[in-house]
């Protein structure tokens, strides 16, 4: 059985959880009496790569973070949590002995919301966190009403993902489109597929212009993955966060239609259907697994059945029946 999380066991509804890093035990115990008397649940680390391992486990709500510790400095500790989608929304508040101005400019560039001075006075500290812990109340709530109406899409066969313009970073996914992106791309968050991402980049003038863009498909055999970019999530800074839509759409409706209509057989109306969308013999035995001529052999007997004596002549009979049937198919 494995052990639960620290956010499965952290009292969340009662008090905010604040992670507080500095390499000093003085300061952590000063920190954490004064915080755990305001009703704050407190957790510490004593080093960057501490710091990182508690953050991902716990999910604070608030990081409050020495500036300078020897090995990694928080500094790089910042820019980390902010470069990962499960710690990214986190506000971070320096504490730095260092008030020149490139250490404070430094401290806000690397992800922090706000800075304190040492000696630290814990009133001032609580007043800033109280600040940042209310707006990062608001956009969780805003993120949480937004991802239930986003994982309720997958009920309908609709998957969405958040791409992150400025790297091509996948920043959000909903169940489905989860495994969607691995079935189609072999890919896994936080990668987005490459051509989604040239896509999204290359359609975003018009996207920003507040035109739609056309969509992408993606095909894998007779089912289709398309794209839709749905609105922009976050700010536009480098381009922002953009959701997009996902949705499979399968032909073998199609290719049964196609069988019935003609008295085909499966494979026939497989190799008919991909006469349809314009491949050669030697295409349709990749796709089907069978050789340039058995795939000639099957098209044969297609045309005996059909009627025609021409590849031409067969792909519009069938595409007329098709259109019939399935208006909204695209050859």
């Amino acid at each position: 059985m494995n052990a639960p999380s620290y956010d499965q066991t952290l009292d969340r509804a009662n008090s905010d959880v604040v992670l507080v890093v500095d390499d000093v035990p003085d300061n952590l115990a000063m920190l954490h009496d004064a915080l755990d008397e305001s009703g704050y649940t407190v957790l510490v680390a004593t080093s960057g790569e501490a710091a990182l391992q508690r953050a991902s486990q716990a999910l604070p709500d608030v990081v409050l973070l020495d500036a300078m510790m020897p090995g990694m400095d928080g500094f790089e500790v910042a820019r980390r949590l902010k470069a990962e989608p499960r710690t990214a929304h986190i506000p971070i508040i320096f504490m730095t002995g260092l008030t020149e101005t490139e250490h404070l400019v430094a401290a806000l560039e690397s992800g922090g919301v706000d800075y304190v001075t040492k000696p630290i006075k814990p009133k001032e500290v609580l007043a800033r966190m109280s600040v940042h812990l209310q707006g990062a109340r608001q956009a969780r709530q805003a993120a949480r009403q937004a991802g239930q109406a986003r994982n309720a899409l997958d009920a309908f066969g609709y998957a969405s993902i958040t791409v992150r313009v400025s790297d091509g970073r996948l920043m959000w996914q909903t169940p489905l489109a989860r495994d969607l992106l691995m079935r189609y791309f072999g890919t896994a968050a936080p990668v987005t597929p490459e051509p989604v991402v040239s896509w999204l980049r290359r359609h975003l003038p018009d996207a920003q212009a507040s035109i739609e863009p056309p969509r992408l498909n993606h095909d894998q055999g007779p089912r289709r993955l398309t794209f839709r970019l749905h609105q922009q999530t976050g700010d536009s800074e480098g381009g922002g966060d953009w959701l997009i839509v996902m949705q499979e759409v399968s032909d073998d409706a199609v290719i049964e239609a196609m069988s019935l209509s003609f008295k085909l057989t499966a494979r026939e109306a497989e190799v008919l259907y991909w006469v349809v969308k314009g491949k050669i013999n030697r295409d349709i035995g990749d796709i089907l697994g069978a050789s340039p001529a058995t795939v000639k052999k099957h098209l044969e007997r297609v045309y005996a059945k059909l009627g025609v004596e021409t590849r031409t002549a067969a792909a519009g009979m069938a595409m007329n029946r098709i259109r019939q049937l399935h208006p909204q198919f695209e050859g």
